[in-house]
């Protein structure tokens, strides 16, 4: 058993630090929020995210789990301490905000005071690792004892339990023979369950992250680009995509054209990483990520014009039912979803929208106090003139067609993610359209 702590109690930290737990160790939450930290206590996860509270009570109750808001706790407590902070996009700039970061380095050194490893898991730009470990050199008591290296994540929302407990592969950034032995003792459970564990040096860890997201945002962005070909043509682009999955060098994951990508990672990380590759003289190798930006976000707008077109060319008055908030399924996640920034633009064209998500309501409003929401999808379609699937939640997917009919005004439905069938929607009497979908 390695005593870890976890620094940094939002989605991705608290993830971690039950999960932890679970395998074993003896973990020590810690967040400046002093709410958060008393909910984890209590066992209230602070997000929605399946199989996250079970988790969390099981690993409260066998008392190896704790949670706390001071770091001077932390450094007495852990030997291994898991760097779990947030790193949004700084305001006016494409640059990753990394005050969270420092101001945790700045707070957390001074008590440092005997051999440690501080294993960074935030998506942060290429070199932070590096100045991470010089700081921490000067800072800390333990001087250079206090080692780092670098273990990204790759979690998807939806599936974080399991990512964590049976990820796909481990990728550590190195610098001693030390870190390599602690960090093997922390994931022996998924070794010996034969996780792949990649070690590197430290910035190609820091790379790796970046360029995974970058490599999907450019996969999805690409079939919306073709869907944007397929309509202009008349050609269909679930047909396309269907095609080109077939050949095993592309594969069919992440080619379902639609409404785009959004949530608190892959916008905002591939937009750090072009700034960051502009920091190091080599922006040009990263110019094609502001094109897969901007087909994600002409997707939006793409989708508020062909809303405009089902509704005869003007949303003002027209009653509008929009079928989730959060940035994609089994998520409470508004952070740049792509579903609240159509329904609001809707909104300021005249439109009367009314939002249904299963688990965002409350988190949209927050954001968006504008739009008019419910918490029954019935009370969104009734006496709507379009409707617009948004999001994906299976209780969209698993909607009777016939019965939705009976409760609008109009039988037409914008099928943003291109994943109702379609067949049996039109069967029972509704206009279905997609987008790169001729209309039929």
């Amino acid at each position: 058993m390695t005593r870890v702590t976890v620094l940094g109690l939002g989605y991705l930290g608290s993830v971690h630090a039950a999960a932890m737990a679970h395998i074993g160790h003896d973990v020590l939450g810690v967040d400046v929020d002093a709410d958060r930290v008393a909910a984890l206590r209590r066992g209230r996860a602070p997000f929605f995210e399946p199989g996250f509270p079970a988790l969390l009570d099981r690993t409260l109750d066998t008392g190896r789990l704790r949670f706390t808001t001071s770091l001077e706790d932390a450094a007495g407590f852990g030997d291994v301490h898991f760097v779990c902070v947030g790193t949004p996009q700084l305001p006016g700039s494409f640059a990753a905000d990394l005050r969270s970061v420092d101001a945790l380095v700045e707070g957390l050194a001074p008590h440092l005071d005997r051999p440690c490893l501080i294993v960074g898991k935030s998506t942060v730009p290429v070199g932070t690792a590096a100045r991470m470990a010089a700081r921490l050199a000067a800072l800390a008591p333990a001087g250079r004892a206090a080692e780092v290296a670098w273990n990204p994540e790759f979690l998807r929302e939806g599936f974080a339990v399991a990512d964590t407990l049976r990820p796909d592969r481990i990728v550590v950034g190195l610098s001693s023979t030390r870190a390599d032995r602690l960090l093997r003792e922390v994931y022996a459970p998924m070794l010996a369950a034969g996780t792949p564990y990649l070690t590197t040096d430290l910035a190609t860890a820091e790379l790796v992250k970046a360029a995974a997201n970058a490599f999907l945002a450019t996969k999805i962005s690409f079939i919306n680009a073709m869907a944007e070909v397929c309509e202009a043509s008349g050609a269909d682009v679930v047909a396309l995509a269907a095609a080109l999955g077939h050949d095993e060098r592309i594969g069919r994951r992440f080619l379902r054209a639609g409404l785009g990508f959004g949530g608190g990672c892959l916008p905002k990380d591939i937009r750090a990483f072009v700034a960051r590759a502009g920091e190091l003289g080599a922006g040009p190798a990263l110019g094609f990520l502001r094109e897969v930006d901007a087909v994600n976000a002409r997707c939006r707008q793409r989708t508020v014009d062909l809303a405009c077109a089902l509704l005869g060319g003007s949303v003002a008055g027209q009653r509008i039912a929009v079928l989730g908030a959060a940035f994609k399924p089994d998520s409470d996640d508004v952070r740049d979803s792509p579903a609240l920034e159509v329904a609001a633009a809707l909104h300021r064209r005249g439109g009367r929208v009314r939002v249904h998500d299963p688990e965002a309501v409350d988190n949209a409003r927050a954001v968006c106090p504008v739009l008019d929401y419910t918490t029954e999808v019935e009370k969104a379609l009734e006496a709507s003139s379009l409707v617009l699937l948004m999001t994906e939640w299976r209780q969209y997917l698993e909607l009777d067609p016939a019965a939705a009919l009976a409760l609008v005004d109009q039988p037409v439905v914008l099928d943003a993610r291109n994943a109702l069938d379609v067949d049996g929607w039109r069967a029972a009497g509704w206009t279905v359209r997609g987008l790169g979908r001729p209309a039929r």
